[in-house]
C-alpha cells in the first residue's frame, strides 16, 4: 500500500490546469517578489473605490481600464522606482 499523495498547493493546481491565479481578497499590497499584485483606486467619475491588478514588470507605463462600477473609461498611469517596485498607481477621467 503506497502512502497517501500530498494535497497540491493552490498555486501548484494553477500551474497543472493552466489557471490564473485566485484573486486573494487580503491582497492589497503589490507582491514585491512577482511584480503582480492589487492596488485600491477611487473612479474619478462616480467616486468608488475598487482592486485592480497591477503588474509593475513593463515599468512605468499607462493605460485604460474601465471602472468596475460605472463603466467609465480610466486612465492609469503606474509609477514604479528604479529596482521595478511599486509605488503608486494614479487614476484620472479618460474624457478630458
Amino acid at each position: 500500500m503506497s502512502p497517501p499523495e500530498k494535497p497540491l498547493t493552490d498555486a501548484e493546481v494553477d500551474a497543472k490546469y493552466g489557471l490564473e491565479p485566485v484573486i486573494d481578497a487580503a491582497a492589497s499590497e503589490v507582491d514585491r517578489r512577482t511584480a503582480t499584485g492589487f492596488a485600491v483606486v477611487q473612479c474619478p467619475y462616480c467616486g468608488e473605490s475598487f482592486e485592480t491588478s497591477v503588474d509593475t514588470s513593463a515599468g512605468l507605463c499607462s493605460y485604460v481600464e474601465d471602472c468596475q462600477i460605472c463603466c467609465q473609461p480610466i486612465e492609469m498611469e503606474l509609477h514604479v522606482d528604479d529596482q521595478g517596485e511599486f509605488i503608486e498607481l494614479l487614476a484620472r477621467r479618460g474624457d478630458t
